[in-house]
């Protein structure tokens, strides 16, 4: 009686969704895990989405959340970042290219190999940021689901390996980020409105016009722009980022089903190689790029690094590094992969068909 009336009842399955995403987003980020809550609330979707509890997100709370994280992105691209990449703008594309195109030759190869259906290998290799993967792939018609399972476990992998890099390398570091967020503190209110506006009114633009990933996409770059011209001064208070990466947690983890995750774990051995290829290649380039420019190793290292760009923004910020130039690196990668993701992904899937 008690297993009927859950099944029966997805109300009460929400009781039992919320207070346990809320307990291990907590616990994750308490442990200073980068993206502890989208982490969190996805693995808790996942457990219950793999015992055939069908839960869902509405679209338009996705597309809001969505809205959020392109403000988000938006606010890593501070003016003095998109300085440093205009003035180096050579060394930016020839390293961010390298990378990119490394990881389009493994797609392809997991593509003829038919460890993954369609473009899914190609963006689940994509080295730029996570989450912002996942919501392009969608938009192309990739599998969200496979694509979340090797961009996270990408995440993961570079991030594990790039923490113990950077304590070995630098031992003293200062006071973690994450330790030192305040949830509810907003610094102008007039900020906060004008985000929120820019946010919410441009995803709701974008998803009534049909723009692939335009929700986020779309934020994105206006956020940009009004920022660089000094019109608008990004602000997203703690609490409003944890309730949009619950939401694309949530939306990504409940999309999962029991045969998805029996493939995904099929192809695990192929995806951890394929991943520990990528960050093969971003150490041979980081190391170019350190006896070249005369860049410090562990700085190369990170700016050169497949993980994401609020894993890597987190541990640059703890370490001797210089963080303006690896979040530069990190974001000019991101805005290539945006730009050059979809003619990648359908230049790749030609020529493998």
């Amino acid at each position: 009686m008690f297993t009927r009336f859950f099944h029966t009842t997805p109300l009460a399955w929400w009781g039992v969704l919320l207070p346990v995403s809320a307990a291990l987003a907590w616990l994750l980020t308490a442990i200073h895990l980068p993206a502890g809550v989208l982490l969190g609330c996805m693995l808790v979707g996942i457990v219950l989405s793999a015992r055939d509890i069908q839960l869902h997100i509405p679209p338009t709370l996705f597309a809001l959340a969505q809205g959020v994280l392109g403000c988000l992105m938006a606010h890593s691209l501070q003016p003095s970042a998109l300085g440093k990449v205009a003035a180096n703008w050579p060394l930016f594309v020839l390293v961010t290219g390298s990378v990119i195109a490394a990881s389009a030759v493994l797609g392809w190869v997991l593509m003829r190999r038919k460890i993954f259906p369609g473009t899914t290998a190609v963006w689940g290799l994509a080295p730029g940021a996570a989450s912002a993967m996942v919501l392009m792939a969608e938009s192309y018609g990739a599998d969200t689901r496979l694509v979340a399972f090797m961009q996270y476990l990408r995440v993961a992998m570079v991030t594990a390996t790039a923490a113990l890099v950077a304590r070995i390398f630098a031992p003293h570091t200062g006071p973690s980020v994450v330790a030192g967020m305040h949830w509810f503190t907003v610094d102008n209110p007039a900020n906060v409105a004008l985000t929120m506006l820019l946010a919410f009114g441009g995803a709701l633009v974008a998803r009534r016009l049909h723009i692939p990933a335009g929700a986020m996409v779309l934020p994105l770059l206006l956020g940009s722009a009004l920022q660089a011209t000094g019109l608008l001064v990004i602000e997203l208070p703690g609490a409003l980022l944890a309730v949009a990466y619950a939401l694309i947690g949530w939306s990504i983890g409940l999309r999962f089903t029991r045969a998805i995750l029996k493939h995904a774990l099929r192809a695990l051995p192929h995806v951890m190689g394929s991943i520990v290829a990528l960050m093969a290649v971003g150490i041979a380039i980081a190391t170019a790029l350190s006896w070249l420019s005369g860049i410090d190793p562990l700085t190369a290292y990170l700016a050169t690094s497949p993980g994401g760009a609020d894993s890597v923004a987190v541990i640059a910020a703890t370490s001797a590094v210089d963080a303006s130039f690896v979040m530069a690196m990190q974001l000019a990668r991101f805005l290539m992969v945006l730009v050059l993701g979809p003619q990648v992904s359908k230049f790749v899937a030609t020529r493998s068909a």
